[in-house]
């Protein structure tokens, strides 16, 4: 993990559609504003948004990774094995909220789209890619289906 994603703040509390106060709109606009041009798997380590957004899915803030993996996302090279892999932590972080807020039909949706896009990120035989392995996403994916509760990804970073 970056220390600078580290020294980050986390959000004063979690966005809960329907139950919590949504943040601003600029609210992480300082962070997005960290993402380097471009999302590549070799500045993968010093990647400050992809790095804060891996922390606030591992603290709890589904909503909050969303908005700032999103940046990261639009920063990857079209089809490339980091946008898959962005993708894929997007439906997880929207398939852990909508776990929490009891949609379990869009669970079982959102982590068939993740497990997919994670086959395609880790389709080159590569064991990582920007610092997450392979079956760390598969250990999400099954613990949103039901099968667990392990809901961390970024241990290999």
């Amino acid at each position: 993990m970056s220390a600078d994603a580290e020294s980050i703040a986390l959000p004063a509390h979690r966005y809960l559609p329907g139950r919590s106060e949504r943040h601003p709109d600029d609210a992480f606009d300082h962070v997005k504003a960290l993402a380097p041009k471009e999302t590549r798997e070799t500045t993968a380590h010093g990647n400050v948004a992809w790095q804060y957004g891996l922390r606030l899915f591992n603290h709890g803030f589904y909503w909050e990774a969303h908005e700032v993996l999103e940046e990261v996302w639009m920063r990857a090279p079209p089809n490339s094995r980091e946008r898959w892999l962005v993708q894929c932590v997007i439906h997880l972080a929207n398939g852990a909220l909508k776990k929490e807020l009891g949609q379990q039909r869009a669970v079982l949706r959102l982590a068939g789209l993740a497990r997919e896009c994670g086959h395609r990120a880790f389709a080159g035989g590569e064991g990582l890619v920007m610092g997450l392995a392979d079956d760390e996403v598969e250990v999400v994916c099954v613990a949103l289906e039901g099968a667990g509760n392990e809901l961390s990804l970024g241990n290999s970073c």
